[in-house]
């Protein structure tokens, strides 16, 4: 290797390496150790103090690093962070618990329980557990849908029927909390089983689509609370559509109290938000325009009286302390199992996806598989202190990581912070007005909604995940939050399918005086090799595309088989008819000569002298002096034509041999092989060799060549010496073999067998 003045080069000298020469340069190892699964459970069930040291660290993180914790490096961080995100805790807790349809301290109770476990068992140092619009929206469609107002009428004054709110509340506090113990249940199984990686088939245009599609369902679901009207409840597929239409209707009934005090709110909220996003860098913390908000709706209504004299729907009863954890309703489980499933997974995905990011970011690792155990945890526990489920906050992890945070002591400061809210002044807020939360849920989704700008950049940069996102967009909002997500991950995977049913084929050339061979539609240096054909497909070759693998070969090659097939055939008729002919004309000029011999004999029987010559072609000739005489078999001229044809057939198939003798087949992009892919290659090695054609695999992977073995794939007609470990190996071997079998000197190597670049 040397470097010069245009960069640095190298320069390889070795032979042609076939995978049986391959094998033995390599050393291959026929039998690589594998341990089963009887062995996997022994080893991991092994009891020793250091297995139980690592499984610990392993499954309880806390004690890895609270060890390590330096106060002077990270104390006043953590303090100052979790003390910012401890006052956003309180009024999302109590927002999004409205969102969950259940009273806001229940969403107070969610900001406190799942902080602790999670402070125990996470591995991120930066996200914000606690709650979640998307997750919130969730759970108050279940409890909605389990215990709906309809079945909490009592009789009311003059003959109608009112809400026994108090009842419904605790049912679908019930409803909550079985579904978030459920959605725990899972999540710690699946992380158990090593099953993180399930989050994977959750593309990034899938979740940014399917938040965005949620919400909508969020913002939906807060118009009553922020126009004061009363809506019929819908289910089902168009739900949201039904509940706009009904909304609508009634806006001529709007409360006009409630609707001022939405608009001073938003008014409020949208300017300070701006301020603190355009001066962030200016401000040591950002200002706490939520809580502000609160504070102040709760005076307002407090000394105005907006319950009793306008009509105003506030937040009521607080209880101060906390409640005593309690067993979830578990018969709920049958009737909830899909939707806590469908938490489940797009809690973890939201929180593994942020935690990975600010793990990038800072330069640590987050196990994804302990992660969900954590969040599985956190909810399970929750649950049985009535919480709902929870996942990570984007706008309260990025002000965590802001003001200073740098691990999850953070967490423990805004649990803190929770818990002297719930203990202390919870009542406080008793007469805040639900319109002030509404508001407060729809100015925090401005982040969600940002993510339309996706679609411009989708339909520049890859326009499938435009069709990923739009798709998912659209069946979360008519198909519901459940339906919705399922009907798009079936899509999204179709997508992949049909990507590997649709990839790019191409025939590649070489690059002069490199061993790079590349596409020859989109480099002009490519240039293909006389004789030799080297085919690649951009996708895994498999059961779907097989088939299709197949036809592109015969198209792009421009080979068509069976004509060959049936030109070799006819060939071989001519040549047997050929045959057939001369041993007929051999047996004419037999019969010539024996005639002559006796016209010899009859004419020195006479006393004449003549002579009598039989040429080559069965002519006989008898001279008597200036005299001659001729015998010859009479030609069809239309047999003339016919050998002319023959002779013109002939030399077409030799033209079409000479001109593709190999064909190179890139396996490179292949990690395995099915029976229908095994077949396939078979049937085609099969076929190009009944046209004189040898067919070659270059760029197996050694799991590959394994999988060949084992399915039986060699044989007397497909050797093993037909592989390659690269395209240039191959391509030098194709041409070593037409310099020697062809004399032709349109196969003269251009290249030397040993490689030199």
């Amino acid at each position: 290797m040397g470097v010069s003045d245009n960069g640095a080069k190298f320069c390889v000298e070795r032979i042609i390496l076939d995978e049986p020469k391959l094998e033995e340069v390599a050393q291959r190892q026929t039998e690589i150790q594998q341990f089963s699964i009887k062995e996997k459970i022994s080893d991991s069930v092994r009891c020793s103090v250091g297995q139980w040291k690592v499984w610990i660290l392993t499954w309880i993180p806390l004690l890895s690093w609270i060890p390590k914790y330096s106060v002077r490096e990270n104390g006043l961080g953590d303090l100052v962070s979790g003390i910012s995100v401890g006052i956003m805790h309180l009024p999302q807790g109590m927002a999004y618990g409205l969102l969950a349809s259940v009273p806001p301290v229940f969403g107070l109770y969610t900001s406190f329980y799942p902080v602790l476990v999670y402070f125990i068992f996470g591995t991120s140092r930066h996200v914000s557990i606690g709650t979640f619009a998307v997750i919130s929206i969730m759970i108050g469609s279940v409890s909605e849908r389990l215990a709906p107002d309809d079945h909490f009428l009592t009789n009311g004054t003059n003959g109608s029927f009112v809400v026994d709110t108090e009842a419904r509340d605790v049912e679908r506090v019930k409803v909550a909390a079985a579904t978030t113990l459920l959605c725990g249940i899972f999540q710690v199984l699946l992380g158990l089983v090593r099953f993180g990686f399930v989050v994977t088939y959750f593309s990034e245009p899938l979740v940014r689509g399917y938040t965005t599609g949620a919400a909508t369902h969020v913002i939906t679901s807060q118009l009553k609370y922020m126009f004061g009207v009363s809506p019929k409840r819908f289910s089902g597929p168009l739900q949201l559509l039904y509940t706009l239409v009904e909304l609508g209707g009634l806006l001529p009934q709007t409360h006009i109290p409630t609707l001022v005090i939405t608009l001073v709110s938003l008014t409020a909220l949208i300017i300070v938000k701006e301020i603190n996003s355009c001066y962030s860098h200016k401000l040591p913390l950002p200002i706490p325009i939520e809580l502000l908000v609160i504070i102040a709706g709760t005076l307002v209504s407090h000394f105005i009286d907006l319950r009793a004299v306008n009509d105003v729907d506030v937040v009521g009863k607080i209880p101060s302390g906390l409640v005593p954890p309690r067993v979830p309703e578990v018969g709920f489980f049958s009737s909830v199992i899909g939707d806590a499933f469908a938490v489940a997974v797009v809690g973890y995905a939201i929180s593994i996806s942020l935690g990975k990011t600010f793990a990038l970011r800072h330069g640590y690792k987050v196990d994804s598989n302990q992660e969900l155990v954590a969040l599985g945890l956190s909810n399970a526990i929750g649950g049985f202190f009535q919480c709902y489920s929870v996942t990570s906050s984007l706008s309260r992890s990025l002000v965590q990581e802001s003001t200073g945070g740098k691990t999850q002591m953070a967490g423990m400061v805004s649990a803190v912070i929770v818990l002297i809210t719930v203990l202390k002044l919870g009542p406080l807020f008793e007469e805040l007005p639900t319109a002030v939360l509404s508001t407060i849920v729809f100015v925090n989704l401005k982040g969600m909604f940002m993510q339309f700008q996706d679609i411009p950049a989708l339909w520049k940069s890859n326009r499938v995940d435009l069709l990923v996102w739009v798709v998912t967009f659209l069946c979360t909002v008519l198909l519901n939050l459940d339906l919705g997500l399922a009907v798009s991950i079936v899509f999204t995977l179709l997508t992949v399918i049909f990507r590997t049913q649709r990839p790019r084929y191409s025939l590649l050339g070489r690059v002069s005086d490199t061993e790079l061979y590349l596409e020859t539609e989109s480099y002009k240096e490519a240039k293909a090799i006389p004789g030799v054909i080297i085919f690649r497909s951009s996708a895994m070759i498999y059961y779907a595309n097989a088939e299709l693998y197949r036809e592109a070969l015969l198209n792009k090659s421009g080979i068509n088989v069976q004509k060959l097939l049936k030109q070799k055939k006819r060939k071989e008729e001519e040549e047997n008819a050929k045959k057939k002919h001369m041993r007929e004309q051999d047996i004419q000029a037999g019969v010539l000569r024996e005639l002559a011999n006796r016209m010899m004999v009859s004419i020195h029987h006479h006393g004449m002298d003549k002579e009598c010559i039989i040429s080559d072609s069965g002519i006989a000739t008898i001279t008597q002096g200036n005299m001659n005489c001729s015998f010859q078999p009479e030609q069809d001229s239309e047999e003339k034509k016919w050998y002319r044809q023959t002779d013109a057939h002939s030399s077409s198939c030799n033209r079409v041999r000479e001109r593709t003798h190999s064909i190179i087949l890139d396996l490179s992009p292949v990690s395995f092989i099915d029976t229908v892919t095994l077949k396939t290659l078979k049937n085609i090695f099969q076929d190009f060799a009944k046209v004189d054609i040898t067919v070659y695999i270059a760029g197996c992977q050694g799991c590959v060549v394994q999988q060949l073995e084992q399915g039986s794939f060699f044989s007397e007609s497909i050797l093993k010496s037909q592989l390659f470990p690269s395209i240039h190996d191959a391509v030098l071997h194709c041409l070593c073999r037409a310099d020697r079998d062809l004399s032709s000197p349109q196969f003269t190597l251009e290249m030397p067998c040993t490689t030199r670049l």
